[in-house]
């Protein structure tokens, strides 16, 4: 091969690299709303109400929340692909084991091992790009990352409607799986090692728990962590609610989630292309209230087009918090910047406590706040404009706690 033919090569597999990493971001949120639309053939295979079938969501998330506290410092430990690798293969695993499950207390355990093993590439892929880049560079990365990160809640109940058209449900866990086995292929073909053995710690678990607590010994952790997660939760209070919202409240059709979730993460997705596209003039500090200011908007006009009647008309049913995810999408990536800049040392460890903290917290709003807010469409625009006010509370107090350079 000649060295221009070379070039080339090299060239178009590292812009591959952002694809690879966000594709990997994708598959923990995508593997929450992909069974969605099956949950009526389930149901009459397994013989159970669609209240225990709801364990299916709640099952892989806690789990899922778990194990996040786990990826980050092993990878920390072992280095990125290890963990990436060995959690896509676990987790076609537990998906072709899903779909082989006899009974609903089966296909629970399947789900729970998914929700283990999901956070490997999830997590561990927002910390490969700090590691490979720096500055404008990394914004614009994680700008892209949070693209195709957002989009996924929003093709997963497209993408399991189309497959339980095409085939039984267990279409869904199969496409799982096949997924999973295609990440291991591009992991293994474009995605280098971004944490070399120098920078490694000890694998034990005593370093693992003092990774974890160097990281929650850090005031600022917090105060961002919670901004982001309460942020952010206005938004996911939709996503986990989505078969209340759309469905009982809206009135609208079980292959009708798209009418929530397109106007929503596309939204997100315009937010995350504008923080891309001014990384280089812009601090990530400064976007991030900027982005906070847009979901406070939002959440205002939440709750006014709640309180009249097209508040159960689309589209203006879903203005609000389209524009609470346009905020997301400028301030999440940024956010996550300036964590993981608070432990250089500790990357993983600080993916992996913020993600905890954050599927916790999601993983209780659809198994609480979203069943309490589904009483009305006014419900969901306050509770979501509660959970934007704290969070934008939270990231005023660490501008408060921390004064950042103007600009």
């Amino acid at each position: 091969m000649s060295a221009p033919s070379s070039a080339r090569s090299t060239a178009r597999a590292v812009a591959l690299i952002p694809v690879v990493l966000a594709t990997l971001s994708m598959i923990g949120p995508f593997s929450i709303d992909t069974p969605f639309p099956a949950f009526a053939e389930m149901g009459e295979a397994y013989d159970v109400t669609s209240a225990e079938l709801q364990l299916v969501v709640t099952a892989y998330m806690l789990s899922f929340a778990a194990m996040s506290l786990f990826h980050g410092p092993l990878s920390d430990a072992v280095g990125r692909r290890p963990v990436i690798l060995g959690s896509l293969l676990a987790y076609a695993v537990a998906s072709v084991a899903c779909a082989f499950a006899p009974t609903l207390e089966w296909l629970l355990v399947g789900r729970v091992v998914q929700g283990l093993a999901a956070g490997g590439s999830t997590i561990v892929s927002r910390t490969v790009i700090r590691d490979l880049f720096e500055g404008a560079e990394a914004q614009r990365m994680m700008s892209q990352v949070a693209v195709i990160f957002g989009v996924a809640p929003a093709l997963a109940p497209i993408v399991g409607g189309l497959l339980i058209q095409a085939g039984p449900w267990q279409t869904v866990f199969w496409f799982m799986a096949g997924l999973a086995l295609l990440l291991v292929a591009a992991t293994l073909a474009l995605l280098p090692e971004s944490h070399p053995p120098e920078r490694r710690v000890p694998l034990r678990v005593g370093e693992v728990v003092r990774g974890l607590t160097t990281v929650l010994a850090v005031p600022a952790f917090h105060r961002m962590a919670w901004a982001g997660t309460l942020v952010f939760g206005a938004q996911f209070l939709y996503i986990g609610g989505a078969s209340i919202f759309v469905v009982d409240l809206l009135g609208e059709g079980e292959l009708d989630f798209w009418k929530l979730f397109v106007p929503m993460i596309g939204s997100m997705v315009v937010g995350s292309m504008v923080s891309g596209r001014v990384g280089r003039l812009v601090t990530s500090t400064r976007l991030v209230s900027v982005g906070y200011a847009a979901s406070a908007a939002g959440a205002v006009l939440g709750v006014v087009v709640a309180l009249t009647p097209a508040g159960e008309v689309l589209p203006w049913a879903v203005a609000g918090v389209a524009l609470i995810a346009f905020g997301n999408g400028l301030a999440y990536p940024n956010i996550q910047l300036l964590m993981l800049d608070l432990v250089p040392t500790r990357r993983g460890a600080v993916v992996s406590a913020g993600a905890f903290l954050t599927l916790v917290f999601n993983a209780v709003s659809a198994a609480v706040l979203a069943p309490y807010a589904g009483r009305s469409v006014l419900g969901f625009a306050l509770t979501a404009a509660a959970c934007v006010a704290l969070g934008w509370l939270c990231w005023r107090w660490h501008r408060a706690s921390t004064p950042a350079p103007a600009g």
